[in-house]
């Protein structure tokens, strides 16, 4: 149910990961310790391809929450020339490699290359900030606006992995960019300073590439900053704590209908069948459909079938269907897995 992401990555320098392919998945997903010499060469490289001098000073940070914490009692550190170091070159190779490949191509190179990263490191990042927002200002609006354009000034490093692998990234003016990419986490780049962070040292996530774990962290920075969800919901830490001991009373008593959600699925929809002592709404030839009313929330409705083919043991595997509430019959809701009206579903054989 759950994956954990590769977790190795060793560090390469600004100029000597040159002659191989980088496998930009694998830095997007990484959670070895920075390499922080091979960062900030490549960061000072970035400064020197955008025309500007290095920073007098690097700062390092175990996670974005203590780099915009950093940042914001930290005097000193000059304008912000993230514009000038991240969004100008980039912008130039866009326009240089849409321009030879036209409308079409552009779209075609992206889809094989950065498109196949981008909405798990979107959704990731976006995760990551809302977080920072939350524990540093919590409803306080001055405070998470002050925040949000804080987090606005960082170049996402690692999670940049996605319009990075778009584009040639072994020379100018993207060689610089990319090496920090391939050593460590966020960063912020400043006239006078630059604040770099550390990269995760636990990520875990389902087949969908969504933030899930159901006995800790699902990101983990070696600060403390952490992340918990269940597939891709955010859930606090304390909830994953009680889903070990879970009852169907307990599940019905939980006001948060999102947080009901995650408890069935966690208990099981079947074992909460079989422990409240449901009844089935129907049953014919395609399965058993079962209902789960819940309060103040619309009831969750599954079809119980058991797969015709055996498994290697001889044994026979049952599947749980959810299906719209609106659904009364087995077959249905069977037809509605497959788009199709149940007057349309008719297999040959059901597998």
């Amino acid at each position: 149910m759950t994956m954990t992401t590769d977790t190795a990555g060793a560090g390469d320098t600004a100029a000597g990961a040159a002659a191989r392919p980088v496998d930009w998945r694998g830095v997007a997903s990484a959670t070895a310790p920075a390499d922080r010499a091979a960062a900030e060469e490549g960061l000072r490289l970035a400064y020197r391809r955008a025309g500007l001098a290095g920073p007098g000073r690097v700062l390092w940070a175990g996670s974005p929450r203590e780099a915009v914490t950093l940042l914001l009692e930290t005097e000193g550190l000059g304008r912000s020339v993230r514009e000038t170091v991240r969004t100008t070159p980039w912008a130039a190779e866009r326009e240089r490699v849409a321009g030879a490949a036209g409308a079409a191509g552009w779209g075609a190179h992206w889809a094989a290359t950065g498109g196949r990263l981008w909405d798990t490191t979107r959704l990731l990042t976006d995760r990551i900030t809302g977080a920072v927002v939350d524990e540093l200002a919590g409803n306080h609006a001055a405070s998470r606006a002050r925040i949000r354009l804080v987090l606005l000034d960082a170049v996402l490093g690692q999670h940049d992995a996605a319009w990075l692998a778009a584009f040639d990234t072994d020379r100018a003016p993207l060689d610089g960019l990319a090496a920090v990419a391939r050593n460590a986490g966020w960063w912020w780049p400043y006239e006078k300073a630059a604040v770099l962070c550390e990269r995760p040292v636990e990520l875990h996530r389902d087949e969908n590439g969504r933030l899930d774990r159901g006995d800790g962290p699902a990101l983990a920075y070696p600060d403390g900053f952490a992340l918990y969800a269940w597939r891709g919901m955010p859930v606090p830490a304390e909830f994953l704590d009680g889903l070990a001991s879970l009852t169907p009373e307990r599940i019905r008593g939980e006001e948060n209908a999102e947080l009901r959600r995650v408890m069935l699925e966690h208990y099981g929809y079947d074992r909460y069948l079989a422990d409240s002592g449901a009844r089935p709404l129907h049953r014919d030839e395609s399965g058993v459909l079962w209902r789960i009313d819940l309060p103040d929330d619309e009831p969750v409705v599954m079809v119980e079938v058991v797969n015709s083919t055996a498994e290697p043991d001889g044994t026979f595997r049952t599947y749980w269907l959810r299906v719209p509430p609106r659904t009364r019959t087995a077959r249905e809701g069977v037809a509605w897995t497959f788009g199709l009206a149940e007057e349309a579903y008719t297999p040959v054989r059901q597998t």
